[in-house]
């Protein structure tokens, strides 16, 4: 399909990724521009500025998805109706990952990703890391596979296989259903190859993270310290309608009470959930406030963390990006994460935006539009740092989680 056809099919569909509501900065597709090194932009002030206080071997991406067709044996699967024009708002929502990553979707899709990430990640430090994102299918109650109602499937095999080629820039995080009758097997089996922590999307998988069949699950990760990084707040990456409710970070209670690290993706910073601690008024309330109620229970302090990817999208609001910067208290407990390759999906993120709010000036915007288009990974790391809210910026121990995900115990 080329991509006035593509456009014209964005806007038939009604989606348009919130595009249909503002006129993108950057345009609608990624230019997968390359040689970054050979602009002069790796030497700006401003990249420089953001790596300032940060020790890069400590500097872990813990949000970086690992996807591609299936096409040089991985294992990946897609769910068909993404690739299907029967299906119009999956079928964009797949072509719009696959352009951010540049990938041009000829036939050898996995390779092709894997290749422009190792790109992107040359024009950070050495020592610098992205952890790869396995992820399962969704399972019904009874532990069974249920393929038309999952989104994609990235084996862990083949993450670990990823990580384990190119272990200089690479780690990797497991994706596993608690659900499923060889749940324990599987974990023990990451944690022996090498898994930083556990990636659950209740909404897609259909996880109650409060469920009682989670139990042996959780005292698994216990023991071995293994993280659990948990969407929170509303899907909208994914088809997850009727099953919203199970991202409400209050959920997340259950695995902290047993003693489980749990990183809150996205800091809950998109929707709503009902007040499940008061049940009697069966009360809506912004996520990220529910989100900020776990924060500020000391008996989490040292388990409960929120990785920051996604902030800095149009589809958050003002409100949840200005309390993660603003609340210093959180900033220990927060960890860095981007979504990638969401960063590279140009509708996505609005420098306009922040420059009217002034969060940011409108030279640095610039600078940061320029990097944008060599390197979307580096961009979200550069936007994050140089973002200012009332006088407050993103602390460099953010940016530093090595230490979060170190664990003592393996099999």
């Amino acid at each position: 399909m080329n991509r006035r056809n593509f456009l014209t099919l964005l806007g038939t569909s009604g989606i348009g990724l919130t595009a249909c509501t503002y006129l993108p900065d950057d345009g609608f597709f990624n230019p997968c521009l390359e040689n970054i090194k050979t602009t002069g932009l790796l030497e700006h002030e401003l990249v420089k500025k953001a790596w300032l206080d940060i020790d890069p071997s400590l500097y872990r991406d813990c949000h970086v998805h690992l996807i591609g067709t299936g096409d040089n044996n991985s294992g990946i699967w897609i769910n068909p109706e993404m690739m299907s024009l029967l299906h119009p708002v999956k079928y964009l929502q797949f072509k719009f990952y696959l352009d951010a990553s540049c990938v041009n979707d000829n036939g050898s899709n996995d390779d092709e990703y894997i290749k422009r990430l190792n790109k992107l990640m040359a024009a950070f430090p050495p020592g610098a890391k992205s952890q790869l994102l396995a992820f399962d299918y969704h399972y019904d109650d009874q532990g069974h596979p249920v393929k038309a109602l999952s989104p994609f499937k990235t084996p862990n095999e083949y993450a670990a296989k990823i990580a384990a080629t190119f272990p200089d820039r690479f780690e990797w995080t497991a994706s596993i259903h608690p659900y499923r009758a060889d749940a324990i097997e599987k974990l023990e089996w990451a944690i022996k190859n090498g898994a930083q922590a556990v990636k659950w999307l209740p909404a897609a998988m259909n996880i109650d993270p409060a469920s009682p069949r989670c139990k042996q699950f959780y005292e698994t990760l216990v023991k071995y310290n293994l993280p659990l990084l948990a969407h929170t707040g509303e899907e909208q990456a994914v088809d997850a309608e009727e099953l919203q409710a199970l991202g409400n970070p209050l959920l997340l209670r259950k695995p902290l009470d047993q003693g489980v690290k749990v990183i809150m993706a996205h800091c809950a910073s998109i929707g709503t959930n009902i007040d499940i601690d008061t049940p009697a008024n069966k009360k809506e309330v912004e996520s990220i406030k529910l989100f900020a109620r776990l924060m500020d229970d000391q008996s989490y302090e040292g388990l409960l963390f929120g990785d920051i990817s996604a902030i800095t999208q149009v589809n958050r609001t003002q409100k949840a990006l200005e309390m993660i910067y603003t609340t210093d208290d959180w900033h220990h407990r927060l960890v860095q994460g981007s979504d990638y390759p969401l960063p590279g999906v140009m509708p996505l993120i609005s420098l306009s935006s922040f420059t009217n709010r002034g969060y940011i000036k409108q030279n640095e915007a610039d600078v940061l539009a320029a990097i944008r288009r060599y390197n979307p990974l580096l961009f979200d790391f550069v936007l994050k740092r140089t973002i200012t809210v009332n006088g407050k910026s993103l602390k460099p121990s953010i940016f530093e989680s090595a230490e979060v995900f170190r664990r003592e115990k393996t099999i």
